[in-house]
């Protein structure tokens, strides 16, 4: 099966799910960017504290913690179909359901629910498109659901800016139920596209209807016996598991993934989160417009920094890029930590290089994982480095307010410098090299 969908020529229906399973990753960077301009309306309506805003900000990525590792492995047990839409179904519910929210516990629930179902999200659509993508299009278009996280990114603080504008504080229950638009378009997108992976079919003894599937898709016939990966004969119906991940063939793998995931995002989430409270710390002039469309040209970094390291990590390779990005990425925030009080232009640009330099893990995030684990705990692998990124995601969203109240912007961001260079050290240590090589080759542990 490897070689007929790894040399496959690319097509409409590849791209068509590309942007289908793109969905999940363009929610989650709206949904949880637009919780960031919301709190400026909340904030004056509900009187916040800080611990309210700090349980607001992380319900979400503690929801994601759970969804992640729960959803992963059903995935792998009972298939990319029939989770592939219900998640965005739960999305949508749960926005429009924030409209009529009163409370500060009734949005925290909520955004719990939500972080569930993004997670649920990404073990389905990335193991359902990478297990389809041709080998020359993989990491590009594995990477791209990044950089469709920052598009939904940027377009919560352009909807938040508008809203904050034409609309004030009260607009924020607005903001927050606006998910439901995107959910709806991605629902309708996601139905002209491949339910279920050829591969989950055949490992689970499903080769006539693979071989069905590829036909209908790919217009090749092939010999439904064929289509059993390497090494998985004799185990149609193998399941994986969280405790697999351990094993010692896949343990370093499972470390490494979880480990520069955890490290990259435990600064990120929290700098997009309170973006604006951060520009307003450096002087930025805080209210409705430059902290929050400040915040939003630091996301259009984020994303800009992807679109060379698409193309790098087919170039010069998945390893060397990882380990120098994250080499650049210690050094901007480093500098702010040393130099807490530089002019607000200047530390603007610090937010920016380390946005940009941040394109390289980024693109990796989910490429690393669908590489390097075979289908049976593919999407398992995925759901559980996702889930352990949702740590350090919530814990930084969680404390960075209390570490500005408490010891300053400086010590806060040589703390962000040194959960850097832990990531940095992680990818020396584990980033292996998967460039050209097929999804069945790239999962395999040398004996």
């Amino acid at each position: 099966m490897g070689s007929v969908i790894d040399d496959a020529p690319f097509t409409a229906f590849h791209a068509r799910l590309a942007v289908a399973c793109s969905g999940g990753p363009l929610l989650d960077g709206y949904i949880l960017s637009i919780v960031g301009t919301a709190l400026i309306g909340m904030n004056a309506e509900l009187d916040l504290t800080t611990r309210d805003t700090q349980l607001i900000g992380a319900a979400a990525l503690i929801g994601m913690f759970v969804g992640g590792a729960l959803f992963g492995v059903l995935t792998d047990k009972i298939g990319r179909e029939i989770m592939y839409t219900a998640d965005l179904v739960v999305m949508g519910a749960c926005s429009i359901a924030s409209f009529w929210a009163e409370s500060i516990w009734l949005i925290v629930i909520l955004r719990f629910v939500l972080g569930m179902a993004v997670a649920a999200d990404y073990p389905i659509a990335t193991s359902l498109l990478g297990e389809w993508l041709p080998l020359k299009q993989r990491g590009t278009l594995l990477g791209f659901q990044i950089v469709a996280w920052y598009l939904g990114s940027v377009l919560a603080y352009v909807v938040g800016y508008l809203m904050l504008t034409f609309g004030g504080n009260g607009s924020w229950r607005w903001q927050l139920a606006s998910g439901a638009v995107l959910c709806a378009l991605f629902l309708i997108i996601r139905q002209s596209t491949a339910p279920e992976s050829p591969r989950w079919l055949a490992q689970h003894g499903k080769q006539d209807k693979a071989a069905a599937m590829i036909e209908q898709y790919l217009h090749v016939r092939v010999d439904p016996a064929t289509l059993v990966e390497a090494g998985e004969e004799g185990h149609p119906a193998r399941h994986g598991s969280l405790r697999e991940l351990f094993r010692p063939q896949y343990r370093k793998r499972t470390v490494f993934c979880c480990g520069f995931f955890l490290c990259q995002v435990a600064v990120l989430f929290a700098m997009l989160t309170f973006g604006p409270q951060i520009l307003a710390a450096f002087g930025m002039p805080a209210g409705t417009w430059m902290d929050t469309l400040g915040t939003a040209l630091i996301s259009l970094v984020f994303l800009i920094g992807c679109l060379p390291a698409m193309r790098l990590i087919d170039t010069i390779g998945r390893r060397p890029t990882i380990v120098w990005c994250f080499g650049l990425m210690i050094l901007p925030v480093l500098f702010i930590g040393l130099w807490p009080t530089m002019p607000t232009l200047l530390a603007f640009t610090m937010l920016l290089l380390y946005a940009f330099f941040c394109g390289g893990p980024n693109v990796l995030d989910w490429t690393y994982p669908n590489e390097l684990f075979p289908t049976h705990i593919r999407a398992t692998a995925v759901g559980f480095a996702t889930s352990i990124s949702r740590i350090g995601a919530a814990l930084g969203t969680y404390l960075l307010p209390w570490s500005l109240d408490h010891l300053g912007m400086g010590p806060t961001f040589l703390f962000a410098a040194v959960v850097t260079a832990i990531g940095f050290v992680i990818c020396l240590w584990g980033a292996p090299e998967t460039k050209g090589r097929n999804l069945e080759s790239a999962a395999t542990v040398a004996a």
